[in-house]
């Protein structure tokens, strides 16, 4: 599994905001292998400010050193994982 480190080595060049097709042909320039593409294509298509937000959609591994409590953050949060109003049914 990818880490956010390299998630967000390949992504230091990018301009934000910027939407996901935008990040994953970043990403294919930059070289980035495969399980960070992975990644990539899984996260939500909306638009991102910045690569933390990219990194807290993206299914990463946190480093080594992130403890319990940080992990737990950020399988709550469900910030990008919702669907857009005009398609929820009615």
């Amino acid at each position: 599994m990818t880490t956010n480190e390299q998630v967000m080595r390949y992504l230091s060049a990018m301009d934000y905001p910027a939407g996901k097709d935008e990040i994953l042909r970043e990403a294919q320039r930059a070289g980035a292998p495969p399980e960070v593409l992975r990644a990539l294509r899984a996260i939500p298509p909306v638009d991102y400010a910045n690569t933390n937000e990219v990194v807290r959609s993206a299914r990463t591994e946190l480093a080594p050193e992130v403890d319990a409590g940080e992990r737990a953050g950020k399988a709550r949060d469900r910030r990008h994982q919702r669907v857009a109003r005009d398609l929820r049914s009615i």
